[in-house]
């Protein structure tokens, strides 16, 4: 019988050298983004003044299947790609499980995620377009991270706005931004008119993703030669996280290897969008069939408790209008760990699948994925971050079916990063300090009642 190698790795060959568009292999097409004050679908030339062009080509573009990756693009790829695919013997013996447990990890990097896939591809088409720099917004710290990297590479001015709870959390994050070159500001803040709104209506705020969107989209189309970039929920940010998946599945082939279930964090949608693409492309085309399952936390639980609606994707009503599950635009969750997944909605591609039934959706509390992160870094030797234990925690609860049933699944999840930046919440967890805020009901139902009315 062949062994399985703990680690899993792709020689540069290997690497894919193209971005697998999903949207080309899905019968019903994510719905278009929507201009907010004529509701119509947004045109090119609409979005060009916020994102640079061809990446405005890419987002719009439903039925390309692969781009060719540029070669400036590939060389930087391969400072830290392929990323390896990791058996989890430690884990499976720990849990006494039949199942094999599989992780493909996107921490090798400087920036810690797997944020980098696509900073660095949106930071050469800013170049490319001949910009001075680009805003954008970040909650645990990955994507400013990892877009600082990007811009420093291609000398381009970086502004960043992050979540302030994650900007008080994570002084360590912020300051390994500012040595790659970046503004980094707390957000919501006084800088900007959207930033001022939203601390009238919301003295004290924690912040969330959807407010520092705001205010960086207003930073971006208020300065010449910048454009706003964003690192998940858009189509264009699941194309160029696709090299996960690609990587991942050419891995898993390798060895003849077929998952019977793949999980993944899901806060907007990068991550996840990125892993099971592949995969659920064989599933759309009826070749193959997987188990898909996205995690989100249940403080922040698009998925499983919001509604599938045209909704703004940011706090301060400046952005386009996307379909997508969402909790409202106004929905600012408790001062979750998992800062990365603190966003109100979820990318329309992988709402459109969820509403379609190609994929599961669950939630998580905050003190369990601790439980499961803890395990995880005992056995494994790595310190996720807390997004990323997320998907530990449905990893470890579906391996552990596997026990109670004496099925041998094959499990995939992905590890998006490490979490050396997120001890104030391990500290948290271990001191026994950390809750589990559920929103209610009611709460919810607030934000479902400002929902745009579109026909």
């Amino acid at each position: 019988m062949q062994k399985i190698p703990y680690k899993i790795y792709l020689d540069e060959q290997e690497m894919p050298k193209a971005w697998y568009n999903l949207r080309a292999d899905m019968k019903n097409k994510p719905a278009p983004l929507l201009n907010p004050e004529t509701c119509q679908p947004m045109k090119a030339e609409e979005l060009e003044g916020v994102f640079c062009k061809e990446l405005v080509q890419q987002e719009l573009d439903n039925d390309t299947k692969f781009f060719p990756i540029p070669e400036e693009i590939l060389d930087f790829y391969k400072m830290y790609r392929p990323s390896p695919l990791v058996r989890a013997y430690c884990l499976e013996k720990k849990l006494g499980t039949p199942a094999k447990i599989y992780y493909k990890f996107e921490g090798n990097n400087t920036s810690g995620s797997h944020k980098l896939n696509s900073s660095i591809a949106q930071a050469y088409y800013a170049k490319k377009q001949g910009l001075k720099g680009v805003t954008t917004e970040t909650g645990a710290g990955q994507w400013g991270t990892a877009l600082s990297m990007a811009c420093s590479y291609f000398d381009l001015d970086c502004k960043v706005y992050m979540v302030k709870v994650s900007y008080e959390q994570k002084p360590f994050r912020r300051e390994v931004m500012r040595t790659y070159g970046a503004t980094v500001t707390p957000s919501p803040s006084d800088t900007t008119n959207v930033g001022r709104q939203i601390l009238k209506e919301h003295p004290g705020t924690t912040g969330s993703l959807g407010c520092a969107i705001s205010e960086a989209v207003e930073a971006a189309v208020s300065s010449d030669g910048y454009r706003y970039v964003l690192g998940s929920v858009l189509n264009q940010v699941l194309l160029h996280q696709s090299v996960i998946g690609l990587e991942t599945k050419a891995a898993l082939d390798k060895y003849n290897i077929t998952p019977d279930i793949i999980i993944g964090c899901a806060g907007g949608g990068s991550n996840l969008g990125g892993l099971i693409a592949p995969f659920m492309g064989e599933k759309l085309r009826g070749e193959k069939d997987y188990r898909i399952i996205a995690v989100e936390p249940a403080s922040c639980p698009s998925l499983t408790r919001g509604k599938f609606a045209y909704d703004f994707c940011d706090t301060g009503k400046v952005c386009p209008l996307a379909k997508m599950y969402t909790l409202g635009c106004d929905f600012i969750p408790s001062a979750n760990h998992a800062g990365g997944l603190r966003y109100h909605g979820m990318s329309s591609i992988l709402s459109q699948l969820y509403d379609d039934g190609y994929m599961e959706a669950i939630s998580v509390e905050q003190t369990k994925v601790f439980e499961a992160a803890e395990m995880f870094a005992r056995v494994e030797g790595i310190l996720p971050a807390p997004e990323s234990s997320h998907a530990i925690r449905a990893a470890i609860d579906e391996a552990l079916k596997c026990k109670e049933t004496g099925e041998e699944k094959t499990i995939v999840f992905g590890l998006t990063g490490t979490g050396y930046f997120d001890m104030v919440a391990y500290e948290k967890y271990h001191d026994g300090k950390m809750d589990d805020y559920i929103p209610t009901d009611e709460e919810l139902e607030k934000g479902f009642e400002k929902l745009p009315k579109i026909d």
